[in-house]
């Protein structure tokens, strides 16, 4: 009996150890892996960012969804595929993106301070030949639309090589599994944690 004890005492902690990080993980936050460059460069190809569960979602936020089931013209794309983009429109939001590059949410212009003057116009506007354009999303000076409810209109910030709702259409809200957070000494923080404090 005393040798249970002694060996129940030194598992016991870790097994709830054990247990408080998963509870952690599945609630609160966890770590993520950035994959590819269409968020560059204000997140790196591979570059680990915190994802917190519980964060509020607002313009310009970075989120990780679940890809599966939005992005229906990519093959790759399984149950655990998870993409990193930036929310542009929430819902309800009626959106404007006019040939300069300037995007216009609700009649009110955005800064997008974050990307180049090139990547706000021709990154843009320009779209993927290989890849088809999104029902109910539309581009260019006087033409607009509306982000449906419960759902994001989500772009990458390497608009030229960013594969997002302007192809796959809108993210519905139950397929957002956090918000991207990065460590205060990360140069890209003032870019990625609460960019612009909106909303």
């Amino acid at each position: 009996m005393k040798v249970f004890r002694e060996i129940m005492s030194w598992i016991l902690p870790i097994v709830i150890g054990l247990i408080i990080a998963l509870l952690v993980k599945q609630f609160f936050f966890s770590l993520v892996r950035v994959d590819g460059t269409s968020m560059y460069p204000n997140l790196q190809n591979n570059e680990r960012v915190m994802m917190l569960r519980q964060a509020h979602i607002k313009h310009d936020t970075v989120i990780v969804f679940n890809a599966h089931g939005v992005d229906k013209n990519s093959p790759s794309v399984t149950e655990k595929t998870k993409y990193v983009k930036r929310v542009i429109g929430m819902p309800g939001d009626k959106i404007e993106y006019r040939n300069d590059g300037r995007v216009f949410v609700n009649g009110h212009e955005q800064s997008q301070s974050y990307i180049t003057a090139s990547q706000r116009r021709e990154g843009t506007l320009m779209l993927s030949s290989s890849l088809p354009e999104a029902t109910g999303v539309t581009l260019g000076s006087g033409k607009t639309f509306t982000v449906p409810k419960n759902k994001y209109f989500v772009l990458g910030d390497n608009r030229k090589n960013s594969n997002d709702s302007r192809y796959y259409g809108f993210v519905p809200k139950d397929k957002v599994e956090g918000v991207v957070k990065v460590t205060f000494w990360n140069d890209k923080s003032d870019v990625i944690n609460s960019y612009g404090q909106k909303n």
